[in-house]
Formats: structure tokens, sequence, C-alpha cells
């Protein structure tokens, strides 16, 4: 993999961790956040989506090109109104390492089967530790949690999203490198259709979610800055040229970042496993850039 494109990836990891600390903060809020920061970001970007269009190299309109924007948008919100089911019924420290373990080993696959990348031997090694890394990072080396009363409902609803997740970034991948859709397009206008899905919760009671978002609407505008900023980096690593079977593992590496930025920043509690994990994670990294 290109340096450059390695440093996209990275680059996107640490915006990718800045954002979710952000979105910790109203978590209380619920979905009229997620519409918030959808707005933030619809009105953020409309001028650099606007420059693109008009210049014609934004995205090619045909019933393929809007086919697979619609399908992004789509799978975008399944995914996030599923990890926040998730995260109803289940522990945290359960439904979120099962997400993003398998959500990199299955767009991988995907890459292999669909696109037909072909892996190598380092890749795959690579890919395997920066998985377990990942499970360290968040379980702590505590597997029990996966036999608490909510462990079994945490690993069906990591699964559900982690295969959302895998979704998403095979289908974005192949919109931004065999369509030519420019990565800041396809994240507008899938941000765009989210607000359309989202806004009759809005509607419904406006004094409800005006009253919800109070205090929240500067948390909001970081998101909504950060959260689109972080998933282009991504598709534009991927336009560059980088393979998805080594992208979608790498910008993983946000989790060991939000674990840095929470014993500096929240001061949370690094344990040693966690910090095997990091080290673990590191080590995937370094082999999936060489690959």
């Amino acid at each position: 993999m290109a340096f450059a494109s390695l440093l996209l990836v990275v680059l996107a990891s640490f915006v990718h961790a800045s954002w979710n600390l952000l979105a910790k903060k109203a978590a209380s809020v619920g979905p009229v956040f997620v519409f918030a920061y959808n707005l933030i970001a619809c009105v953020a970007y409309a001028p650099w989506v606007l420059y693109l269009l008009m210049q014609g190299d934004g995205i090619a309109w045909t019933w393929t090109g809007v086919g697979f924007v619609v399908l992004s948008g789509l799978v975008h919100l399944a995914y996030s109104l599923c990890l926040q089911r998730g995260y109803q019924v289940a522990d945290l420290s359960v439904v979120y390492p099962v997400a993003r373990g398998t959500g990199p080993m299955l767009s991988s696959l995907g890459a292999f089967l669909i696109l037909g990348e072909m892996p190598s031997g380092q890749g795959v090694l690579g890919l395997l530790l920066v998985v377990a890394g990942i499970g360290l990072i968040a379980t702590q080396g505590d597997l029990s949690a996966f036999r608490r009363p909510s462990g079994q409902s945490g690993v069906r609803w990591g699964i559900a999203t982690g295969g959302l997740i895998a979704s998403y970034t095979v289908v974005d991948a192949y919109a931004v490198k065999a369509l030519g859709i420019a990565p800041v397009v396809l994240d507008w206008f899938s941000n765009l259709l989210r607000f359309f899905l989202l806004a009759p919760l809005v509607v419904a009671n406006p004094r409800r979610a005006i009253e919800a978002m109070r205090g929240y609407w500067w948390i909001a505008i970081g998101v909504g800055l950060l959260s689109p900023l972080s998933y282009i980096l991504v598709l534009a690593a991927l336009t560059s040229g980088a393979p998805l079977s080594l992208v979608a593992p790498m910008r993983e590496m946000s989790m060991m970042v939000g674990a840095l930025l929470g014993m500096l920043i929240l001061r949370e509690k690094v344990g040693p496993w966690r910090l095997v994990g990091c080290g673990v994670l590191i080590a995937g990294v370094i082999l999936l850039s060489g690959a």
C-alpha cells in the first residue's frame, strides 16, 4: 500500500475517534442527534459537492450510479439504527468488539470474493492481528463478557452490525473504485438520504426535538463536520488505488486511537491487556502497510 494511502487511513482513524468522543456526550439525545449532525453535514459539505457536480467529476448519472448511492444511504442508516439497538439491549463491551471485529473481516472477504482482490500471506496475517488487537482492546482480555446475561444479545446485534459495516464498506468501495463516484459526493448524498428518512421523527414533534437538542448543537456541529471527513478520507484512500482488503481492517485503528484518547482525555483505566491489544494492532497495521 502506498504511503499516501496509509497516511489517509491513519488520519481517518484519529478523526473517527475524535468525533466518537463528541458523540458519546450526546448519546442520550438519540435519533434526533443523528438527524441534527446529518443536517450539519449536508449544509457544510454542500459547496464542495456542488462544485464537483458542476465540474462533471462527481458522479456519472446512470441508473447503476444512482442505485449505489441510494443503497449506500440505506445500509448506513440500517447500521446506525442496528448499532443503537444493540447498545440498548446489551453491553458496549460486547457489541462494539464483535461489530468492529467482524466488520473488517467480512469486508476483506467481500473484497476477495466480489472485487477480485488477491490476498497475500502477509496481508492475511496482518488482518488477523488487527482483529485480535481490536478484541483485546475492547474486552481487556475478559472474555467472560460474552457469557453475561446480555452477552448473547450483544453477540447477535454485534454480528448484525458488523455485517452492515462490511456491506457499506464493499458497496462504497465499488461505488468509488468501479463507478468513479467522488467520495465526498457519495457520502453527501448518503447523508442527505438519511436526513430525509429521519425527518419524520422531528416533524412529528418539533418542540420535543428542539428541547432534546438544547445544549448539544455545538457537539452536533463537531460531529457533522468530522464524521463525513473521517469516511471521505477512507474512500479517498480507496480511490487512490489502495485495496479494500487492507483498508477495511486498517481503518479500525480508531479503536486503538480511542483507547489512547480515553486514557489521556477521559482518564479511563488502561490495563495490561489493552496495552497488549494496542501492540498487536500496531503489528498488524505494519504488516498491512507493507502488503
